[in-house]
């Protein structure tokens, strides 16, 4: 039985369209490149000239009427992320929007609003959903394995890495820095592996002593301290309903021995870490720990392109809705909004 066409259109012809969403779709039976949209001309008419778009646009409102596409890619910065997907999904699309899921809470709400009525799919590029140690752990955990959860840390650090190009220092069109751009994702995870608790308030403080000086080291290259207009480390206290912490930590540059992407959460029964992938826990009149080596499996972004061709066709619920990602939203929001005003701030 031939699996049903489906038509993808991409917005925004950068590199997080090349590197994780393009490929991936050309990876699928059935799945058509069919146009390809980007302010600047060129970059749309070089992107469809090498993976076959059938039709460029410079409108993403035009683009979003094209009647060959069934599902959209929204790959522009994140300032950028609302207007195109509310648009998509009003027009009948699905949409794999990417990370975060806005620049505030508000357009957030806005976007999963405008899913719901559409009754499109709505889902949020935060790939470390399908990492296999982020599946192996939830798996540990949703057995009851930790017991009662109540504590975690979350950590996204990075000694010298800051992007040094395209929009990443631009507070206007990203909203932040390494905790919008690096810590959300590692939050998500959290969440999901906590089966995204309720949070109550926050409290943050940011700092870009680094980022804001001349002459600092970086690996990815120079970046202009001049026009830095975000944190470089970020940090909050979040607070949940059921009395579970969690510790956020981000970075792009700080003087830290070893860079870390990782969880701790701490059990009654139980801890575990993802990063290295292990478990802790008393055994047999002893401390144990226990490392956990999994097998490979595709790369996050392929099966986070395949969950979403196949939520459609399955017409199932995609694995990381809106909805999910706009409390990973509230919490960013609630720790900037914090670290600006010095004082813990509730999270409705």
């Amino acid at each position: 039985m031939a699996k049903k066409r489906i038509g993808i259109g991409i917005i925004g012809a950068g590199g997080i369209a090349r590197g994780a969403h393009i490929g991936n779709y050309q990876k699928i039976d059935g799945v058509e490149l069919v146009a390809v949209c980007d302010i600047v001309r060129k970059r749309a008419e070089a992107y469809a000239d090498e993976f076959g778009f059938r039709r460029v646009y410079t409108d993403y409102r035009k683009l979003v009427k094209d009647k060959d596409i069934d599902a959209v890619s929204v790959c522009t910065p994140n300032a950028f992320h609302k207007d195109p997907t509310i648009a998509a999904l009003r027009a009948g699309k699905h949409v794999l929007c990417e990370k975060p899921i806005a620049t505030n809470a508000k357009d957030g709400a806005a976007m999963v609003a405008a899913a719901k009525k559409a009754r499109r799919k709505l889902m949020i590029g935060l790939h470390h959903h399908f990492q296999p140690e982020t599946q192996a752990l939830k798996k540990f955990i949703d057995r009851g394995n930790m017991g009662r959860i109540y504590y975690g840390r979350v950590q996204a650090l990075r000694r010298r890495g800051v992007p040094s190009w395209g929009v990443f220092t631009d507070k206007k069109v990203q909203g932040g820095g390494p905790l919008v751009d690096i810590g959300v994702h590692i939050l998500y995870v959290a969440l999901y592996l906590l089966d995204f608790p309720k949070p109550v308030s926050a409290s943050g403080a940011t700092w870009n002593h680094i980022g804001t000086a001349p002459g600092h080291l970086n690996f990815w290259g120079p970046w202009d301290h001049r026009k830095f207009g975000v944190e470089d480390m970020a940090t909050g206290f979040v607070r949940f309903a059921d009395g579970l912490v969690l510790l956020v930590e981000a970075s792009w540059a700080a003087n830290i021995e070893k860079e870390s992407m990782n969880v701790t959460l701490l059990g009654d029964k139980a801890g575990c870490s993802l990063s290295p992938l292990q478990i802790t826990r008393e055994e047999m009149g002893g401390l144990s720990t226990t490392s956990l080596q999994l097998p490979k499996k595709p790369g996050a972004h392929e099966q986070e392109i395949r969950a979403f061709i196949a939520a459609i066709r399955g017409n199932k619920p995609v694995p990381i809705p809106g909805e999910n990602a706009l409390v990973v939203q509230k919490i960013l929001d609630a720790i900037y909004r914090s670290a600006e005003i010095k004082k813990e701030v509730k999270i409705k």
